[in-house]
């Protein structure tokens, strides 16, 4: 969205982000530069390919929200943790997509304007990724990673393109607007969520707002507001009970972002997904404590490792999908 980006929703904080688009090499993989034609400009991505694999199975990870990169990193939050997982897929056999969204990093010149953005956009790139994909002879069977916000976003493309699997990791269940309030309850003063419940409710309803509270501009303002409409439209639980692929649902207990009901509902949306619940893990997939500051390190030093097991899981429920 050229210089202007959306919001990191899940912080209440204006961001911008790029990732480092330089290929690397290691003995067990291998990692090149990818692009997606757009009407606009190009998407740029990233593909890892372990080495010495036939016809390995394809992750395609898409990113959470605000302007997060494929890395999964912002200007002042470096988690890493989506080329983490990336790198560690890899290594357990299974190639791997992560790009970068319109206007983030590597894909800034097929922005558009922010008050021209819709979330249908961000799903139609994901599936315009897995028919390119689907389409490389190079690759078995082809599943989509949402992170967070990618979580829906995955759903909607799994929907709209043939992918072979769906895993949600961090996905919320319920419409992103009573998801906001549960997370500025628990920041804002009580006159202050007042009117901020007031926009969400509006919004909601479809219609835009003329004079949002002025210390929630980042999250409402007059630009962003057809965006979120956009967004509020959809509920995790109903779209994942759409899917009639191989799904897994992964959560951590240690998420300040998305709390672990979520998992639960999307799990009741749809039985015949497996639940995979990680004692201790948190929004960014790393172990920590329980409290938000306790747990900020993960958020900002991007060595901090995956959870233990988390790659061995997903790995190995992507390698039994088939095409």
């Amino acid at each position: 969205m050229m210089t202007m980006h959306r919001t990191a929703w899940w912080f209440g904080v204006l961001m911008t982000g790029a990732a480092s688009p330089m290929a690397a090499q290691s003995p067990i993989w291998t990692s090149e530069l990818a692009s997606l034609e757009t009407k606009s400009a190009p998407l740029a991505g990233t593909l890892v390919v372990p080495t010495g694999v036939v016809r390995p199975p394809l992750a395609i990870i898409i990113a959470g929200s605000g302007p997060t990169d494929r890395d999964g990193n912002q200007a002042m939050l470096r988690p890493n943790n989506l080329k983490q997982l990336a790198e560690a897929l890899a290594e357990r056999g299974v190639a791997s997509l992560r790009y970068d969204k319109r206007g983030i990093g590597g894909s800034v010149g097929a922005a558009t304007s922010e008050a021209d953005l819709r979330f249908d956009m961000y799903a139609d790139d994901a599936a315009a990724w897995v028919l390119k994909y689907r389409a490389d002879p190079r690759f078995g069977p082809l599943v989509i990673i949402g992170h967070s916000e990618g979580s829906l976003l995955g759903m909607l493309a799994t929907q709209r393109a043939p992918a072979d699997g769906f895993v949600s990791v961090a996905g919320i269940a319920r419409r992103a607007d009573r998801v906001l309030h549960d997370q500025m309850a628990v920041q804002l003063a009580p006159s202050m969520l007042a009117q901020a419940d007031s926009v969400l409710a509006s919004l909601a309803a479809g219609k835009t707002v003329d004079n949002s509270p002025p210390m929630l501009a980042s999250l409402f303002r007059p630009s962003v507001q057809p965006y979120v409409i956009s967004w509020f439209k959809y509920a995790g639980n109903v779209e994942i009970a759409r899917l009639r692929v191989p799904t897994l649902i992964v959560q951590g207990t240690s998420d300040i972002q998305v709390a672990p009901a979520e998992a639960d509902s999307l799990k009741l949306a749809l039985p015949s997904a497996q639940l995979l619940v990680f004692a201790g893990m948190n929004h960014v997939m790393k172990s920590t404590p329980p409290g938000r500051a306790e747990q900020m390190f993960a958020y900002t030093d991007p060595t901090v490792p995956l959870t233990a097991g988390l790659a061995d899981s997903v790995a190995a429920f992507v390698k039994r999908v088939r095409r």
